[in-house]
């Protein structure tokens, strides 16, 4: 994801000297601020995510942080937490969750933290697999694996997520090949420790293998089940990968889609609506002997310079209060110009972009983050949405729409950007939405059938009552997509209203909270908001004034809206069922009052 912006006060040298910094000077960062933060000695804490801030705008507290270092000693921690009845929550190094799943609950709330749990366990290399610690991080897995001509062939673009807390959120990548793009789906052992009663020591290691059934329920937890304590891989041998970029008119996307991910192994589409263009991902497996050394280091995740961040996000401030359209699509035109002109970050020797395609090993095609790197050097610069700094600060709305129906679901989003051509050009500011393809998955919280998941990354304002450009237009597209085409939500993304009766959707989840209720009879991994997730209690949607404009509730009345500044509840224009917040002055197409 990229959160850089423009608009007519704002040249195009502005966004290329940005680009340009973070590709000449993308070695040199800032490392993020620890998510949670104690008074004193590990004691009166906080916790919150890498951007600051939790869909409802909460604040989670904690009494104590517990930072284990091996297994024995986080056997030791859940059990003293257990003998107390404290609730608990595992936590991670960078917290890059969107949802407020880490938070505990009660005054005597106990953090377990995975910081120290890193180590790189075992590498089996006839048997290709790894084991590691849960606090291991993507990146280490990737570059670990490639030390012994080994793969972890499918992963998240971005490196910078714990093994752990990618399976506790069923974080992918993107492919319909072999057993998909899920990380988990690549789980054949994992061990996680659950409280137990007080003949066990009030805590135990439960070791799950493939032939356990329980792993399904355990490799998607919600970390509601317990701490995972390590995890094993099945690795694949090294291999190379030839990608190329191709940008198309997308007035065939809904054909394209649903045979695209068919056709190469690790196919993605990037779709700008309002440019009326699509980018096709073609990334496929060669043979280890096929020249190139290439290498991808996506330039959103790289460091960017602070000082220019703020310029961008009081550029796009400025846009939202003056209701500058033409500025923002400006702007996403300069932006994904020069992003594609510089072909995203991808080089052919490591050094220079001489032309597609781009052959290199995957451990050097599949996943970035650089921005998450530290240094000294004098420049301030970080990853864009650190929360530290006046950077990016947005929503983002994740869901997998099944292959099956997918076609509509994009032909009715183009129906949308028909009737307001300019309305989808603050996603393509954050270059656009992200199509990947998930598999249906063994996961009791997983992927239910083929599909693609749909990923944007919108302007999010930081008063909550202040409504966005082209307010309804978004809303209608996330409850189009969840609710008339049954979409899946991602677990680690979201606002408060993709979960409503979301777990519904999920063939298996009895036999899920059947794992749950034996693993942690007194829920003490649970919170209120895991337990309305998993529609064990109500609430999940907070109803008052302006909720729908954080995705906190669907509106049904004005006062949900922002009706002071113009913005009241209406249908949706081409999803009639849908209830979103529009301007008065744009609801021509509908009079009727709710």
């Amino acid at each position: 994801m990229t959160m850089l912006g423009g608009s007519k006060g704002m040249s195009q040298n502005l966004f290329k000297s940005i680009l340009v910094f973070t590709f000449l000077y993308g070695v040199l960062s800032n490392p993020p601020e620890d998510p949670i933060q104690c008074s004193s000695n590990s004691t009166n804490c906080t916790i919150t995510n890498s951007y600051g801030m939790f869909p409802d705008r909460s604040t989670c507290q904690a009494a104590q942080v517990l930072f284990p270092n091996t297994e024995e000693e986080l056997v030791s921690m859940v059990a003293s937490a257990a003998r107390n009845k404290s609730k608990m929550k595992a936590a991670t190094r960078f917290s890059h969750s969107i949802p407020k799943l880490v938070c505990p609950e009660g005054e005597d709330g106990v953090l377990i933290s995975t910081k120290n749990l890193k180590t790189i366990l075992r590498i089996d290399v006839e048997a290709r697999t790894m084991t590691v610690e849960s606090g291991a991080t993507l990146r280490q897995v990737i570059s670990e694996a490639a030390r012994f001509e080994l793969a972890l062939p499918y992963t998240p673009y971005w490196w910078g997520l714990t093994i752990g807390g990618l399976l506790g959120t069923g974080a992918h990548g993107s492919s319909l090949w072999g057993k998909g793009s899920a990380v988990h789906e690549r789980v054949v052992g994992l061990r996680i420790v659950t409280p137990a009663g007080s003949e066990e020591g009030y805590a135990k290691v439960r070791n799950l293998s493939e032939s356990d059934e329980d792993l399904n329920a355990a490799k998607v937890s919600l970390g509601v089940l317990g701490v995972i304590s390590q995890v094993t891989l099945k690795l694949e041998p090294l291999f190379k990968r030839s990608l190329t970029y191709v940008t198309k008119n997308d007035s065939d996307l809904g054909d394209q889609a649903l045979t695209f991910g068919h056709q190469h192994e690790f196919a993605d589409i990037t779709w700008f609506p309002s440019q009326r263009k699509a980018m096709y991902r073609i990334d496929d497996r060669v043979p280890t002997n096929t020249s190139g050394d290439g290498r991808y280091e996506f330039i959103p995740f790289r460091p960017t310079l602070s000082a220019e961040l703020a310029v961008v996000r009081t550029t796009e401030d400025i846009q939202e209060a003056t209701k500058d359209a033409n500025g923002k699509c400006l702007g996403a035109i300069a932006l994904t110009g020069t992003l594609a002109a510089a072909a995203y970050g991808l080089t052919n020797n490591g050094i220079l972009f001489t032309g597609y395609p781009v052959i290199g090993f995957s451990n050097h095609m599949q996943s970035s983050g650089t921005c998450l790197d530290s240094s000294k050097d004098a420049f301030i610069t970080v990853c864009p949405w650190d929360s530290r700094i006046k950077g990016t600060f947005f929503h983002q709305t994740a869901f997998s729409v099944g292959l099956s129906v997918v076609k509509n679901f994009i032909e009715d989003v183009q129906k949308l950007v028909d009737l307001e051509p300019k309305s989808l050009c603050a996603i393509e500011l954050n270059n656009g939405i992200l199509m990947r393809y998930v598999k249906a998955s063994s996961a009791y919280l997983g992927k239910t059938e083929d599909a693609i998941d749909f990923d944007m990354t919108y302007y999010r304002s930081k008063d909550p009552l202040d409504p966005r450009l082209f307010e309804d237009i978004y809303e209608e597209i996330e409850q189009m997509g969840l609710f008339k085409y049954g979409g899946l939500p991602h677990w680690g993304k979201n606002r408060n209203l993709v979960f409503v009766e979301a777990i519904n959707k999920y063939p298996h989840a009895d036999k899920f909270l059947r794992v749950k209720q034996e693993y942690d009879p007194q829920g003490l991994f649970s919170s209120e908001w895991t337990d309305q997730v998993l529609g064990l209690k109500q609430g999940i949607t907070i109803v008052k004034d302006g909720c729908a404009l954080e995705g906190l509730c669907i509106c049904s009345e004005d006062r949900h809206c922002a009706p002071s500044k113009g913005y009241f509840c209406r249908a949706g224009r081409i999803y009639k069922e849908a209830r979103v917040c529009t301007r008065r002055e744009e609801e021509s197409y509908l009079r009727a009052e709710l």
